[in-house]
């Protein structure tokens, strides 16, 4: 690049530590990606930043997934350059920003962990010996049968919870409404919760799960409690709600095959987002195929 070319990066720079005030760290970074498309811009004799259109980004972009950088790399880098063509537009150095509709390669999603049956069983088979060590084996145990979210749970009042029809009445994202199945053990485990909250609730305070200072139990606290349950456990891995809720749907696809029940289910308002659990479910099948069949199995 010309001389010229490079003092606008310096300006670019200069505008994010005066007026954005980013980190130095941020600007090292933003002067990494901006440094990488100077050297591209070399490589093809690109003289000036005028000179520099879509079609110079997308291959610009399309070598450095090439050699090595991740989806999500691409992406913050593109990013960079948005942000510096915007500023060159500002400075009426150039009239279009080449950058503006360039998305970098799709990550590949990253499949949610989840527990086995036997894990999942031997976290619930703790005794409970005191009113809070109930309530958390009944937050447990709901979260593992319905399915549900942090949120969701820390956000359910007693009459939400119907023992006779054993269903719940779940507030999901986007304020919709749902009604879910409560599983027979954890309708127990909410008995015995209930027999304790009595004693412990301040007056007026309708949460289901309150802590013991008598109100409503957070999202916070509802992780820390269960994070602490499971470290008295033989598991041996760091269990969240999350995890909990990955696991009901894993296992209930691997029985039911029922996509869209499942869907439902969880509250997913796109069924794509049901569908991750069809990979995990394929591993499931083919673990058991390698395991089986006489043609997979490997030799002792």
């Amino acid at each position: 690049m010309q001389a010229g070319a490079g003092a606008w990066i310096e300006r670019y720079l200069a505008h994010l530590r005066t007026e954005r005030r980013l980190s130095p760290n941020t600007e090292s970074s933003y002067r990494r990606d901006l440094g990488a498309l100077t050297a591209f811009c070399d490589a093809e004799r690109l003289g000036t930043w005028t000179k520099l259109d879509n079609f110079h980004i997308r291959t610009f972009a399309a070598r450095e997934h090439r050699d090595g950088l991740g989806p999500r790399s691409v992406q913050r880098r593109l990013s960079a350059l948005r942000g510096f063509f915007n500023y060159l537009i500002r400075e009426r150095v150039i009239e279009a920003n080449p950058a503006a509709d360039i998305r970098a390669p799709k990550a590949a999603r990253r499949l949610p962990k989840t527990l086995d049956v036997d894990q999942v069983a031997s976290l619930l088979e703790r005794k409970t010996l005191d009113p809070l060590s109930r309530r958390d084996l009944a937050m447990l145990e709901l979260l593992y049968s319905s399915g549900l979210r942090l949120a969701e749970l820390a956000g359910l009042d007693v009459m939400d919870l119907d023992l006779a029809d054993r269903t719940v009445r779940v507030l999901g994202k986007g304020s919709k409404t749902r009604i879910v199945p409560v599983g027979r053990q954890a309708i127990v485990a909410l008995r015995a919760w209930l027999a304790e909250r009595v004693s412990l609730v301040k007056p007026g305070v309708t949460a289901l799960f309150v802590g013991q200072s008598g109100r409503r139990l957070g999202g916070r606290a509802i992780q820390q409690r269960i994070r602490r349950w499971a470290a008295g456990s033989e598991l041996g891995v760091p269990v969240h709600p999350h995890l909990l809720r990955h696991s009901f749907a894993t296992h209930l696809l691997e029985s039911s095959r029922d996509l869209r029940g499942v869907q439902e289910l969880l509250g997913h308002a796109d069924i794509s987002t049901t569908q991750v659990y069809t990979h995990l479910d394929f591993q499931h099948l083919a673990r058991v195929y390698d395991e089986s069949h006489p043609r997979a199995r490997r030799r002792k």
